[in-house]
């Protein structure tokens, strides 16, 4: 898998990629991802919203899209399976990770999907081009295919709860995984799943420039968690967005695709 790339490698293959940016923000920030896109973007790139291309009709956020759903609005951008999809974010939760788990969900190569390590943040900050333009593609035939085997639904969860055939781990941050903070939603009680265990997803990603952490490093914060090697590793967090930074990490570690609780807390949370 190519799961990760540079930004100076993105610099340099800027013509040959398609680049979306995945910015998303909590619903606390008071961040409006769509208008940040319009006033400053690296070139090439189209705003992909996570929010209109998830499940429309959930009442969970960012539930996989069906599958129809996603090819037309891949369709839309132009992007074709041939291409090699560079998706970037400007974000402090790292949403680019959600989109890059949706395009291996929805079986495109998972070497042509790659996520920008390090961020608009690292890009801004070596002073790489960004621009207001925004370029039109013209319409491709998207063809997906779904990988049911890389997402976990509830029944599925509750069924470990008494098997425990995988390890969970949540990516929220200790004080929500401990129900000593109140959840960014509402109608949702405080606390974690039965044996589910934290790790939170900053702890993969290094603080100085936004990039992940690399393989050897990865390993000693999982190994400090105290995981059953035997098991294979499932996600969860909020509303599945972080689970899959912890499931790129794991990626990095293991070249396993990742596993992950589509509905997470604000399912399985719900009062």
């Amino acid at each position: 898998m190519k799961n990760l790339v540079t930004t100076d490698w993105l610099e340099n293959n800027l013509n040959n990629v398609r680049v979306l940016d995945g910015t998303w923000h909590m619903p606390n920030a008071n961040r409006n991802a769509s208008k940040e896109f319009s006033e400053q973007h690296i070139e090439n790139s189209n705003f992909f919203d996570l929010d209109k291309n998830s499940k429309q009709d959930s009442p969970f956020p960012h539930m996989l899209p069906e599958k129809k759903y996603w090819e037309n609005s891949i369709s839309d951008f132009g992007i074709k399976n041939s291409d090699h999809v560079v998706i970037y974010d400007n974000s402090e939760v790292i949403s680019s990770c959600r989109i890059w788990y949706n395009f291996l969900y929805f079986n495109h190569n998972p070497n042509l999907v790659s996520v920008l390590d390090g961020g608009l943040k690292k890009w801004k900050k070596e002073n790489k081009k960004t621009t207001k333009e925004v370029k039109k593609f013209i319409k491709s035939s998207y063809v997906a295919k779904e990988n049911t085997e890389l997402v976990l639904n509830k029944d599925q969860i509750n069924l470990n709860i008494k098997n425990k055939k995988f390890e969970l781990i949540d990516a929220r941050n200790k004080e929500r995984f401990d129900g000593l903070q109140p959840e960014p939603r509402k109608n949702l009680r405080s606390g974690k799943i039965e044996g589910s265990k934290n790790i939170p997803f900053l702890k993969v990603i290094n603080d100085k420039d936004n990039t992940f952490k690399n393989k050897e490093v990865l390993e000693l914060v999982f190994k400090g968690f105290e995981l059953d090697s035997n098991k294979n590793l499932a996600f969860t967090c909020g509303s599945g967005v972080t689970a899959c930074v912890l499931g790129l990490a794991n990626s990095i570690i293991s070249g396993k695709k990742p596993l992950i609780y589509d509905g997470s807390w604000s399912e399985y949370g719900m009062k």
